[in-house]
């Protein structure tokens, strides 16, 4: 006969368990993946939206994120363990063994490819898929290389609204390639302000992810500064090319040189505050960017 006590143990066991599933998918950056993908499909759509592909599209990217991410930690197991960061995650703590990640890892990638195989098309598949391989198995390696990991990772980085584009009209235009060309020049400042922040961890793992040879110096202020400021002519195509309208052009502008505004602080001080400040504005850029270029389409 099972007791209260075992009943509670077992189900807190079984919480306990999910929960530390869930954190494999790292559910905060595989959701700005997925409204990513959104984004893509809802500013492609030319008439009325199909909600069925819309919502299979967004759990798709959901779970591809989830899979690539959770394919990262797996490969990076041991580093994470040395970094305070990342030392808390499920398979450091050893919540969950190697083997239950892999085949997770493997369910999701495979139900993220059955739903975008049903619900979008061919090419969307392929992308996703190389945008899964590009992330796991190229760009993680080359976090212990050099700076080139971040060029590599802003590709499968980028690629989020350029599939939603690409679900929607099945084909690579050249308004695909401006809001790819968007999120892929946003992946710079976003990824070394991220690593300016985490450099003493970053150290311990041997990640090398800052540019002018790693360090936490004028030179790579100076970069950071320049790839935000790209971003504000780059936020001006969408309505130079006709895909939306005058009115995220001016939200797009105004967010722009807010994120540039922050560079300044960190060539002239070069502290930790200041690369906080610029890695939250880039969290805040991006999906205020996009709901405005979504808006501007009603």
């Amino acid at each position: 006969m099972i007791s209260g006590a075992q009943t509670v143990s077992a189900s807190s066991l079984v919480l306990t368990r999910t929960r530390a599933f869930i954190e494999l998918l790292k559910v905060r950056l595989s959701l700005l993946v997925a409204f990513s993908c959104a984004f893509g499909y809802g500013l492609a759509t030319r008439g009325s939206v199909d909600w069925t592909v819309l919502l299979m599209l967004t759990l798709g990217g959901f779970l591809l994120s989830g899979a690539s991410v959770c394919i990262n930690q797996i490969i990076e197991k041991d580093l994470d363990a040395v970094m305070v960061r990342t030392q808390n995650r499920p398979l450091p703590t050893e919540r969950v063994t190697s083997l239950e990640a892999t085949v997770f890892a493997m369910a999701c990638f495979l139900l993220s490819i059955f739903l975008l195989w049903l619900y979008t098309n061919p090419l969307t598949v392929i992308l996703s898929i190389i945008s899964m391989l590009l992330y796991s198995f190229v760009y993680t390696p080359l976090k212990r290389v050099g700076p080139v990991a971040v060029f590599v990772g802003a590709i499968p980085g980028a690629l989020p609204p350029l599939l939603g584009w690409i679900a929607a009209t099945g084909t690579v235009s050249y308004e695909a390639l401006i809001i790819f060309g968007i999120q892929f020049i946003w992946q710079f400042p976003h990824f070394w302000a991220i690593a300016w922040v985490a450099d003493d961890d970053y150290k311990k793992a041997g990640f090398k992810l800052l540019p002018s040879g790693g360090g936490k110096d004028l030179n790579t202020a100076i970069q950071i500064m320049i790839y935000t400021l790209f971003l504000i002519p780059l936020g001006l195509l969408p309505a130079t090319f006709g895909i939306t309208g005058l009115n995220s052009a001016f939200v797009a502008t105004v967010c722009g040189v807010a994120f540039f505004a922050q560079t300044f602080s960190l060539m002239r001080t070069g502290s930790r505050q200041s690369a906080l400040r610029i890695m939250f504005g880039s969290f805040l850029y991006l999906p205020i960017v996009q709901i405005a270029y979504l808006l501007d389409k009603l």
